[in-house]
């Protein structure tokens, strides 16, 4: 289908903000896992997982209220989000909070794959789509890791 430039960046922008909804979700899903650990293992979580996540929602969300002033676009207006409820358990929203760090990733490689960052994107967009992946990179490993370890 063949986007007019404004089209473009709006369809860009619309696919930029479901991948930072879901980076929203794993970082309270991590919140909510931290406050069910013990001290040791909830910094691990804090270092390990909820740092990498909380710096690419940071970057994903900037880069999209960038991208939008440049073009004179709307920004998203994105609100905080809710993992659910305690008896889930820190496991449970451990393995949420990959599950949805895994689908802001493959929200940005299908965006990056479409091609709409470079045709109606800029530089400055793909560099940051880039930069926020892998930011992402070893957090299902270093969640993997931490789950291994849970109950011990």
């Amino acid at each position: 289908m063949a986007f007019t430039n404004t089209e473009g960046r709006q369809e860009l922008l619309y696919a930029l903000a479901g991948a930072v909804d879901h980076l929203a979700l794993a970082l309270a899903a991590l919140g909510d896992a931290y406050e069910q650990l013990d001290d040791a293992t909830a910094d691990r979580l804090e270092a390990d997982l909820f740092g990498p996540v909380q710096a690419a929602y940071g970057r994903a969300k900037r880069t999209h209220v960038q991208f939008a002033d440049r073009h004179g676009q709307p920004a998203a207006i994105f609100a905080p989000r809710t993992a659910g409820v305690p008896s889930t358990g820190a496991k449970g929203f451990v393995e949420a909070a990959v599950g949805a760090t895994r689908a802001a990733d493959s929200a940005l490689a299908a965006l990056q794959d479409s091609m709409l960052p470079v045709e109606v994107g800029d530089a400055e967009l793909r560099a940051e789509l880039t930069q926020v992946r892998e930011g992402l990179g070893d957090v299902p490993v270093r969640a993997r890791e931490l789950l291994r370890t849970l109950g011990r």
